[in-house]
């Protein structure tokens, strides 16, 4: 993605935080580089880029270092940007609130931070929002070129989980694969890819619309806990990748199980800085004994998003277990 395409779509996500993002008066390259958008209540407005942290200053600047003179969200700028990513309407994202995040046109992602309202062990809503993290979202084409190359294994594509920590591009390689197999790009074949979407994003889903190209033979579960979403799409859709994200769960390690009998491919991915501590989540370690991951790639940090910083094979995995 060129510099002027990116800059444009931090200005697409910063709409949806009203009147305080025109304020902001930011050059180019820095806007094309921003990750993230945070307004916490009473505390300056902060901007995550790869190479760090950037704060914005009154006349709108960007400042490198926290100092005196700082733009700060106030109470009515967050109630202001929750309604606005709400579009007015609270109650019909209730759901995704309840999960900490709204999915928004666009594929940019909003996290919600507040007080939670609970029902029995589970939140059933959040109250008095005191922090909004937008997550800026780029499509960026060719983003799994290297992943795709450590996935391929005579001339077929393979379970796979791809891990690292936050900010590692995990999600960006995970929709730019997606786009490969479905439309065959660089591949030896054109395949039936299913995306269990449970956070919105991968294909970012607003009002049924996906607002990430994921190619021409590409279904999408939107909202469906993996687990489930996964014995959805075997049942119902034969595909023959299933591609999710944060994979981990009990109900991910039966699905899993699933479609190994089903002899469906699966790539997912996993937070985790090391091999070792991929290894070390008892869950993850059951899910590569079973068989269904032939391959980790694991992807290196936050500034340089989506660069493979290592491969590792079923004989890497018999040797840590």
């Amino acid at each position: 993605m060129d510099e002027k395409t990116a800059s444009a779509r931090f200005d697409d996500a910063a709409k949806n935080i009203g009147e305080i993002s025109s304020r902001f008066n930011l050059p180019v390259d820095i806007k094309a580089r921003v990750q993230e958008i945070r307004l916490r209540a009473g505390r300056p407005v902060m901007l995550s880029l790869p190479e760090g942290p950037v704060f914005i200053t009154q006349s709108g600047t960007p400042a490198f270092i926290p100092r005196a003179g700082l733009l700060c969200a106030q109470r009515e700028n967050i109630d202001e940007a929750f309604k606005l990513i709400c579009d007015c309407s609270v109650h019909s994202h209730q759901r995704e609130i309840r999960n900490g995040f709204v999915t928004l046109r666009g594929g940019h992602r909003a996290g919600i931070c507040g007080t939670a309202v609970t029902e029995g062990d589970s939140v059933s809503n959040i109250r008095d929002i005191s922090s909004i993290n937008l997550r800026v979202a780029r499509d960026i084409e060719n983003a799994a070129e290297e992943t795709a190359r450590a996935l391929v294994s005579g001339g077929s594509i393979e379970g796979s989980i791809i891990f690292g920590p936050p900010g590692c591009g995990k999600t960006t390689v995970l929709r730019d694969l997606a786009r490969r197999l479905s439309t065959g790009t660089r591949m030896n074949r054109l395949y039936r890819v299913a995306v269990i979407d449970e956070r919105g994003e991968i294909a970012a889903t607003f009002q049924g619309l996906p607002q990430n190209d994921l190619g021409p033979s590409c279904d999408i579960l939107d909202g469906y806990p993996k687990g489930e979403g996964i014995m959805q799409a075997i049942r119902c859709l034969s595909p023959d990748v299933v591609i999710c994200d944060e994979i981990g769960g009990e109900e991910d390690e039966k699905a899993v199980e699933l479609s190994l009998n089903a002899g469906v491919t699966i790539i997912a991915s996993a937070h985790a800085g090391s091999f070792p501590e991929l290894l070390s989540r008892p869950q993850t370690a059951r899910l590569i004994e079973s068989g269904a991951f032939k391959k980790a790639v694991r992807l290196s940090g936050r500034e340089t998003p989506g660069t493979v910083a290592g491969v590792y094979s079923e004989e890497c995995f018999k040797k840590a277990i």
